[in-house]
């Protein structure tokens, strides 16, 4: 992405890199949150990168697997929440 604009690419990169480092959270919990969130927007290659990058700093299976039933957790709860949408509508109609 670097080629149309080299700089806005440096800048997302940097960015990117410092948003991972450790903080108050450690670059593993960083690493489980991100393949929880690649789990939610359903990115293949966000799940690739960091299944790898959740082991390479030191995640283990369980941990990971984990991660995934918070984020799935999460997605189905905001299904069930938007189903009051549905509920609102239908009622509205049958009255």
């Amino acid at each position: 992405m670097g080629e149309g604009s080299k700089p806005l690419a440096d800048a997302f990169f940097s960015y990117y890199g410092k948003v991972f480092e450790d903080g108050a959270l450690t670059a593993r919990e960083k690493a489980l949150i991100a393949l929880a969130v690649a789990h939610t927007v359903q990115c293949p290659y966000c799940i690739d990168a960091y299944t790898q990058d959740s082991l390479a700093k030191g995640a283990d299976l369980e941990q990971m697997t984990e991660a995934v039933h918070v984020a799935t957790a999460i997605r189905g709860g905001a299904s069930l929440v938007h189903g009051l949408q549905m509920l609102d509508g239908a009622k509205a109609q049958m009255m």
